[in-house]
């Protein structure tokens, strides 16, 4: 029945899903997902709807200021807390299952400030969208009772687009993001100084005017991923790009020919399990 609902639909359906809790806590990143589904809690319980942002090691500096500010211009009550996941050792070691570690450990964290505000459910931004992709993140999340209401109320990545922008969210067509840990290669440890240098080159990337990209780690190489049409570009001021990421300390400076695509680390996952 859901399947056949149209996007005006799904937003009452999931308005009436968060009115049931009464109060809620919003796990939330300042990416368009998050962003949209604290701005309709917000707008279903008012205040009994906490959004919390974990102020990561992994997450960029430039997108934590971004969310305080969104945060702050929709009103929502927010608050930043402090999560540290560079002192977790089987993190640090960066296997397929990095993505499960950090999870289950926020999803405590959370847990802790929802009992303190006597707050019984939690939730997310996953969408149905997400189970397109390998996202072990998501497994850690079902088993510490994290709740999905878009998955619930069938929306997708192209449901919440168009909801944000119907709704007038300045982000609903930000390009994509992801933590910078999505950005080192299995097995090659995370450290403060390599999360640093991705940061830093993708910010002097999208300093050139490139939006949706990526620059990935593989050792002292990297790989950048852009969109097809922004390859020509890169490729007239390679010089200044590759002097620029390997004064951040890059030895190597690789444009990936098949360009940006969400999840490209996992690719070597699928090729291993053939």
């Amino acid at each position: 029945m859901q399947g056949t609902l149209n996007q005006a639909d799904k937003l009452k359906d999931l308005k009436k899903r968060i009115a049931k809790k009464g109060k809620l806590l919003v796990a939330y990143s300042g990416g368009v997902d998050s962003s949209l589904l604290a701005s309709v809690a917000q707008d279903v319980l008012g205040d009994k709807a906490l959004i919390v942002i974990l102020d990561s090691e992994t997450m960029p500096r430039g997108e934590l200021e971004k969310a305080k500010e969104l945060a702050e211009s929709l009103g929502l009550n927010y608050r930043a807390t402090e999560f540290s996941i560079l002192g977790e050792e089987q993190f640090l070691h960066n296997p397929a299952t990095r993505c499960y570690i950090c999870k289950k450990k926020s999803a405590l964290l959370l847990k802790s400030i929802a009992e303190e505000e006597g707050i019984s459910s939690i939730a997310d931004g996953v969408n149905i969208s997400d189970y397109r992709d390998y996202r072990p993140g998501i497994a850690a999340c079902d088993e510490e009772g994290i709740w999905h209401p878009f998955v619930d109320a069938a929306i997708t990545k192209e449901d919440i687009r168009a909801l944000a922008h119907s709704l007038g969210l300045p982000v609903w067509n930000k390009p994509s993001s992801a933590c910078l840990a999505s950005r080192i290669a299995y097995g090659q440890p995370i450290t403060q100084e390599i999360l640093a240098m991705v940061e830093e080159a993708e910010e002097y990337l999208k300093s050139l005017g490139f939006l949706q990209l990526r620059v990935r780690a593989h050792g002292r190489m990297a790989r950048i991923e852009l969109l097809k049409q922004d390859m020509a570009k890169a490729i007239d001021c390679s010089d200044e790009i590759s002097k620029m990421l390997k004064a951040i300390g890059f030895d190597y400076i690789a444009l990936d020919l098949q360009g940006f695509r969400s999840g490209s680390m996992n690719e070597v996952l699928w090729t291993s399990r053939k």
